[in-house]
């Protein structure tokens, strides 16, 4: 994790244990002292959590002034109690903070189709109005983790301002819109629709590009904050530097993905659109097939192949216009397999714990990048006992 001594104005902070699965911590508040320009993505699944629902209606207006967030308990498939629970979470935090109900956003991650324990909760919100402090952002990052391996956060200056940012995610892991949670608090002054295409023009190529096992959470959100009391920003710096650094934590969830030993980059070229770069892409990334073959460190070219040839809907590709490549090392050329004297030299590239798959379709000049990891005896063992 990196973390910078640089913190944005005005932004506390209070993580903790409440007791929900374990002594680790699992709830976490980040509030602005003002309100707050405010825009927010959740997951698109319809199976999606009663945190979702709120938050969507509480950003509508372009204003936040809080995230809350408990780990270890997704509260999704919890009718109408779950909902009922969500709504008084945001009340009881909203009195300790003094602020709208409305201005907080809430979130929910872990395992579905329990009901949260809200004796606990009760407890662990009584006091907390006090219990902030400005910072300690590095502490929300952990609390809001559930099988990551560690806190993911980075923090950057753009003018004047300061971006920070944390996320978690590593299994069910297919963001469309990522379990996974992002959230940015930044002292720029930007305003809500502004935030809003910055934020939708930084989750199209990052977290929208990550995939560890193709499954959409039921509880993705990305949200950020902007309090503007750092003043005004270049807005295309922002933008810059809001993409560059979901594309960092996006990389950072690949790699830490559940039991994983290496990061996968997909990288397609020369294709006829954008859309149909991430679609191969994505379908490379996705295949359990290639990612045993990573795993093992066999160069089974084959099963990118398949990959690629198996988004039939796009029909404009042509199998004898596409290069394949393990790093810069060739694999397939235009219709022929490349001499298998490359084979030692793949071998020892495909042990590395970072591997890069490139295709060229050779039909454009657009093309996407997504991440993942392989897939090994560990990720089953951990989804296999879930919820023991």
């Amino acid at each position: 994790m990196r973390i910078l001594s640089m913190q944005p104005k005005g932004f506390r902070c209070s993580a903790k244990n409440v007791g929900i699965k374990d002594s680790s911590l699992d709830f976490t508040v980040i509030t602005s002292d003002v309100p707050a320009a405010a825009a927010a993505m959740f997951t698109r699944n319809r199976f999606c959590g009663p945190a979702i629902l709120v938050g969507r209606e509480h950003v509508s207006d372009g204003r936040l002034q809080a995230f809350v967030v408990n780990s270890k308990n997704a509260n999704v498939a919890t009718g109408e109690l779950g909902l009922a629970n969500v709504h008084e979470i945001v009340d009881l935090v909203a009195e300790e903070l003094s602020i709208r109900p409305q201005d907080i956003l809430p979130s929910s991650t872990g395992v579905i189709g329990r009901q949260l324990p809200m004796e606990k909760l009760r407890q662990g919100i009584s006091g907390i109005g006090q219990q902030l402090c400005y910072g300690h952002l590095e502490q929300a990052a952990q609390a809001i983790m559930t099988t990551d391996t560690h806190p993911k956060m980075h923090c950057c200056r753009v003018g004047n301002a300061t971006l920070v940012g944390i996320a978690k995610g590593v299994g069910m892991i297919e963001p469309n819109m990522a379990t996974m949670l992002a959230y940015f608090c930044t002292d720029a002054r930007i305003d809500a629709q502004q935030l809003r295409d910055c934020l939708r023009d930084a989750v199209e190529p990052s977290f929208n590009m990550v995939s560890v096992d193709s499954d959409t959470s039921t509880s993705d959100t990305v949200a950020i904050m902007a309090n503007g009391l750092a003043g005004d920003v270049d807005l295309a710096e922002f933008r810059r530097a809001l993409r560059d650094m979901c594309l960092r934590l996006a990389r950072e969830l690949a790699r830490d993905g559940e039991g994983a030993t290496k990061l996968i980059e997909v990288s397609v070229e020369h294709a006829a659109s954008v859309q149909q770069a991430r679609r191969v892409a994505k379908s490379i990334v996705n295949s359990p097939l290639v990612k045993t073959a990573i795993f093992g460190s066999d160069p089974n070219w084959g099963r990118i192949a398949m990959a690629i040839g198996k988004c039939y809907e796009q029909d404009t590709i042509v199998p004898e216009k596409i290069d394949i490549a393990f790093g810069y090392i060739p694999v397939y050329r235009r219709g022929c397999a490349v001499d298998e004297g490359h084979l030692s030299a793949l071998k020892n590239y495909l042990d590395h714990d970072e591997i890069v798959i490139r295709v060229s379709l050779g039909l454009g000049e657009v093309g996407a990048r997504a991440w993942g990891c392989d897939l090994t005896y560990d990720y089953v063992k951990i989804n296999g006992s879930y919820t023991s």
